[in-house]
């Protein structure tokens, strides 16, 4: 996990934790879908990273085989 998924995702607790300790309904609704979207930004930069990982490694993969 990089460092922006791991700030995405530990927003998105600390919305969940608002959401739990909420007690006005329109409240706790806000803090839900803003934790929804900070959790999209966290899967996001995740699948970010692991296509960026792949490309590497293909690239390394290309540069180890003998030009024909």
């Amino acid at each position: 996990m990089s460092v922006q998924s791991n700030f995405y995702a530990a927003q998105a607790e600390s919305c969940a934790r608002a959401a739990r300790e909420s007690n006005l309904p329109m409240q706790r609704e806000k803090y839900e879908r803003a934790g929804a979207a900070w959790l999209t930004l966290a899967n996001r930069e995740n699948e970010i990273a692991a296509a960026r990982d792949r490309r590497l490694a293909e690239a390394a993969i290309k540069a180890e085989l003998p030009a024909t």
